[in-house]
């Protein structure tokens, strides 16, 4: 029995669960995709992190740097699992890399990919310059500039629509990405801090910061940073003769059309399945659930199981997910794995 543990993913989960494997002197085999560690706020140039308010940097910095430190992590960047065969306590897995790695339980922290706004056509990404992602706002952010693209001008006015990819049955996505609403109230708080001549308004259909992130956010984004909400259906998103976007639609609260002049339009785009979970499926033996996130197994007393004995999933690999919230899931799977093969160990010994 191998007491190795797989870990494939280095975002928030898969960084946190190798960390917490390690931390019990288990040995780990981190497995990742791409060149680079820290997921998601690396690849995409997140800013600040929400809830923490810490430069996304310098948290997965801390995060990358405790995993490569460690004696037990070995990593292979660049690469993917492309087989495994056996089963818990004995997993053989083969690399792209053509090597072969042997572990006891298997941890899925394999994330999510960002909504393409190119899927919502009619507002205007992909067509008109100054029309971005959040994604593309929190790297202006992060560089310390607020802009137009299309000619470098600070923008007086910017709109924040809200749900672009989520709870959209028109385009298949039924459900709501969870973290969006509270990462634009702090985007819209950013902006300001970089530019305080600039207005924001937020177009929502509903406000959804959960929990304690209502008081931090909505509430501190509305009366200290005068962003403005506007509930609203938004139809399309076009250009003025003078070159500002026009925002259309309804403002559904008093019933009446909008056509509002803008010079940067966000979309605060919702959490995909992977892009490679029918892959991941497929290489890993998974199931997947009916919008494409990779299926739990029982939930209640085999916390985090996939529906393959041995193997665990977590984070945003089961649908939409919050850092905070992915991380503690990674070390729940790490204590899961580890609990696991200790009493296989056990049972064996007997």
């Amino acid at each position: 029995m191998s007491d190795a543990v797989l870990v494939v993913g280095a975002g928030p989960t898969g960084l946190a669960a190798a960390a917490g494997v390690a931390s019990v002197g288990r040995k780990v085999i981190l497995v990742e995709k791409e060149n680079v560690l820290g997921g998601a706020p690396i690849l995409s140039g997140y800013a600040k992190l929400v809830p923490s308010g810490e430069w996304a940097k310098d948290a997965m910095g801390r995060m990358v740097k405790r995993v490569a430190d460690s004696k037990l992590v070995t990593i292979h960047k660049g690469t993917k699992v492309t087989k495994v065969e056996g089963g818990p306590g004995n997993f053989a897995c083969t690399l792209a890399n053509g090597q072969t790695v042997n572990a006891g339980a298997i941890i899925l922290g394999t994330g999510f990919t960002h909504f393409d706004s190119i899927n919502k056509p009619e507002w205007g990404f992909g067509t008109f310059e100054d029309v971005v992602t959040t994604t593309q706002m929190e790297q202006m952010v992060a560089a310390g500039k607020i802009a137009c693209p299309s000619d470098g001008r600070t923008p007086e006015r910017v709109a924040i629509l809200l749900c672009v990819g989520s709870r959209d049955r028109q385009i298949g996505r039924e459900w709501c990405s969870k973290i969006c609403c509270t990462v634009s109230t702090n985007l819209a708080m950013e902006i300001k801090e970089l530019s305080p001549s600039t207005d924001v308004f937020i177009y929502y259909m509903d406000i959804r910061t959960f929990g304690l992130y209502e008081d931090k956010f909505y509430w501190k984004s509305q009366e200290e940073f005068r962003t403005k909400f506007v509930k609203a259906r938004i139809a399309e998103v076009t250009r003025s003769p003078d070159g500002r976007l026009l925002v259309k639609g309804e403002d559904t609260l008093v019933k009446r059309p909008i056509v509002i002049p803008f010079d940067i339009v966000v979309h605060a785009i919702g959490m995909d399945p992977n892009e490679l979970n029918p892959e991941i499926a497929r290489v890993f033996g998974v199931g997947l659930e009916k919008h494409g996130y990779i299926e739990r197994g029982e939930q209640y007393t085999s916390t985090f199981s996939s529906t393959r004995p041995g193997i665990y999933v977590g984070g945003s690999a089961l649908g939409p997910e919050d850092i905070d919230t992915s991380i503690s899931h990674g070390l729940a799977m790490a204590m899961r794995a580890v609990g696991d093969l200790a009493a296989m160990g056990a049972r064996a010994a007997a």
